[in-house]
């Protein structure tokens, strides 16, 4: 790529998409194409392809997905495995026919078997049954790693596909009904160290409610209390956490340095499983996550282990040797990670 190639990233506003944003624009990329889901459907077939006729993007960063965690994946299966077919055919399809010179497809290592062998190699797809709560959207993950295969093995183009392990940073998603387990730690634990310090005015402002009566009943629900903060399961669980920055690091990397012709061993008959995980290759328990959270926001209560509560898959860890022999390797560790990612949360709120 160069400084003024013309380059659309779909799904800009994400947690994923707007680190690749801030990534290219940090590197003296200017000639950047965004549309929001109002001004440009990517389930609707005929705007996409107006779309691309009119704009001609020569890169094409593809983030944009409906995402959710287990409840509305297991819910609303239908909706998650057409909208996100729809948006990749659309988007992949329409960068081929206008001669896209590289897009680079972004999904999930929920793609893995439900009990793949750990570290998780980006071979183990397709070895496995799935995990059942997610399995619409790992179906429509998968199908859209085979398209860029397909479309580079027969009309040779050059769409990389990425797999980012679990992510967190800015723009995340802090609800504690919805959000994922990295920032509803940060933000239980914070909430329960203001109750503890009788910081009412912050609660409520965090919580925009009317009153510490209605914080403390809402907050009841999720086991929050000056005195200690209730996580789901034995926090025996292991999970790898990586800084969204260092994600969209990885992402532009391979869009500057390497083609889909280095994803794969030259001379294999069957060329598969081309995709590249993208992570750190380190994980850790859920409670020395909680623990390192607990320092970090400096709360003096207890963590109370709900062992009534599933744990889930107890280890879900991304090989990243392929990753690393491309040539890049993270640079955020998990703990310098939780310090900026409090303290973004707290300016967050402070606006």
């Amino acid at each position: 790529m160069n400084k003024d190639s013309k380059i659309y990233i779909a799904g800009h506003r994400g947690l994923v998409g707007s680190a690749i944003l801030i990534n290219l624009q940090e590197k003296g990329y200017h000639n950047i194409v965004t549309r929001t889901h109002k001004e440009l459907d990517l389930t609707n077939q005929v705007a996409v392809e107006t779309f691309f006729n009119e704009e001609n993007p020569e890169y094409v960063f593809l983030a944009a997905a409906k995402v959710g965690g287990i409840v509305a994946n297991n819910t609303y299966r239908a909706d998650f495995i057409y909208e996100n077919m729809m948006i990749q055919n659309n988007v992949i399809h329409q960068s081929y026919l206008t001669g896209v010179k590289k897009l680079l497809f972004l999904g999930s290592t929920c793609i893995y078997p439900k009990n793949c062998p750990q570290p998780m190699k980006e071979e183990y797809l397709l070895t496995d049954t799935l995990e059942y709560t997610n399995e619409p959207y790992a179906i429509a993950k998968i199908a859209g790693i085979k398209m860029c295969e397909s479309y580079n093995l027969q009309y040779g183009t050059n769409f990389i596909s990425v797999m980012p392990t679990n992510l967190y940073g800015p723009n995340d998603n802090f609800d504690l009904e919805k959000s994922h387990v990295l920032p509803a730690l940060i933000r239980k634990i914070h909430l329960a160290k203001l109750l503890s310090e009788s910081n009412y005015d912050e609660v409520i402002k965090d919580l925009e409610v009317a009153s510490i009566e209605e914080a403390r009943t809402y907050l009841s629900k999720f086991g929050v209390s000056e005195n200690s903060v209730e996580i789901w399961g034995s926090g025996n669980p292991r999970r790898e956490f990586l800084w969204s920055e260092d994600m969209a690091d990885a992402c532009v990397f391979i869009m500057e340095n390497r083609d889909f012709s280095d994803t794969y061993n030259k001379g294999e008959q069957e060329i598969r499983n081309t995709h590249i995980n993208i992570g750190t290759g380190q994980d850790i328990s859920i409670k020395e996550l909680a623990e390192t959270i607990k320092n970090t926001v400096g709360f003096k209560g207890k963590l109370v282990f709900n062992t009534n509560k599933p744990d889930g898959t107890m280890r879900k860890l991304t090989d990243v040797s392929k990753l690393n022999s491309l040539g890049w390797k993270h640079k955020v560790s998990l703990d310098k990670g939780v310090n900026i990612f409090l303290k973004w949360y707290l300016n967050f709120f402070d606006r």
